[in-house]
């Protein structure tokens, strides 16, 4: 796009926006294609129970200011955004201080469907196909993305990952991991369950002993967080609530990107999670050459 094409551009329909947004992504000139991994992110944003809204001030705008810009006020881990191990192990690194290499490279996207407060297993991440390979970056498709809102069913009674998924993920010494879902943990393994700060939703207790017949939440999710530690502790970045294009590259092996900001001491970040696919197998990275 010009610089002088700007003008004409505020004035295009959404709709047709929309057409020619998707038209230079097929016709883009590296012959990949590319598919955002990210929910929309704005006001209104569904926030995690016991995070304050997101908030968005223009300080100018064009009618009064001719330049529009904005203010936001947000905790970083909002929408799809990644943890650094920082996050929840003391003595670990901060986002700044993870290898950029960290955040890029070949993975695999996965299909492990699940429903209401279902555990995935270390058996379901052994059968997925495509299979995990060491130093994958892996993103897993739960189809819990599809209900993600400001809603009791997307942060209540989501499924998960827990120490057992966790543990097999780091011990094959993969590069990162997604997930379509609230947290790397199973919801009743944070604090909306019985543990640290919470529970912040006492009434669950009584829902899941109902649901199991039974059993209360701690016999079955005893620990906080342990999936998170799993992870962090090996210096695997999580990134959660994956989303948007995510069904159109599940199932495949992709080349994935998802940079954080370099803040310094940071403990996470909102990301654009990028999945890359080069049918051609033509494009390349530049070498370096001077001339």
């Amino acid at each position: 796009m010009k610089i002088n094409d700007i003008k004409r551009v505020h004035r295009i329909p959404k709709t047709d926006m929309d057409k020619m947004i998707d038209e230079e992504n097929k016709s883009n000139d590296t012959g990949m294609q590319f598919y955002d991994l990210s929910h929309e992110w704005g006001l209104g944003q569904p926030c995690w129970p016991y995070f304050e809204d997101v908030k968005i001030e223009r300080l100018h705008g064009h009618s009064r200011s001719g330049v529009l810009t904005q203010k936001i006020t947000t905790v970083m881990h909002s929408g799809t955004h990644i943890d650094a191990p920082a996050h929840v192990v003391e003595g670990t690194p901060f986002m700044d201080q993870m290898p950029l290499p960290r955040f890029f490279g070949a993975g695999v996207v996965v299909s492990i469907p699940k429903k209401k407060w279902e555990v995935i297993t270390a058996e379901d991440l052994e059968n997925v196909r495509p299979k995990i390979r060491e130093g994958d970056i892996v993103i897993i498709n739960t189809g819990w993305h599809h209900t993600y809102a400001d809603s009791a069913e997307y942060y209540h009674y989501g499924p998960g990952l827990y120490r057992e998924a966790g543990e097999w993920l780091a011990k094959k010494k993969v590069k990162m991991v997604g997930i379509d879902v609230q947290a790397l943990d199973h919801p009743l393994g944070t604090a909306i369950g019985p543990h640290g700060t919470g529970p912040l939703i006492p009434h669950l207790e009584d829902e899941y002993r109902e649901f199991t017949g039974g059993r209360g939440i701690k016999e079955d999710f005893p620990d906080w967080e342990p999936c998170h530690r799993a992870l962090l502790n090996a210096g695997i970045c999580g990134i959660e609530n994956v989303g948007g294009e995510l069904d159109k590259v599940t199932g495949k092996r992709c080349t994935l990107a998802a940079f954080p900001w370099r803040w310094k001491g940071g403990d996470g970040c909102m990301v654009r999670l990028v999945a890359m696919v080069d049918p051609s197998g033509e494009y390349r990275i530049e070498q370096g050459d001077t001339e």
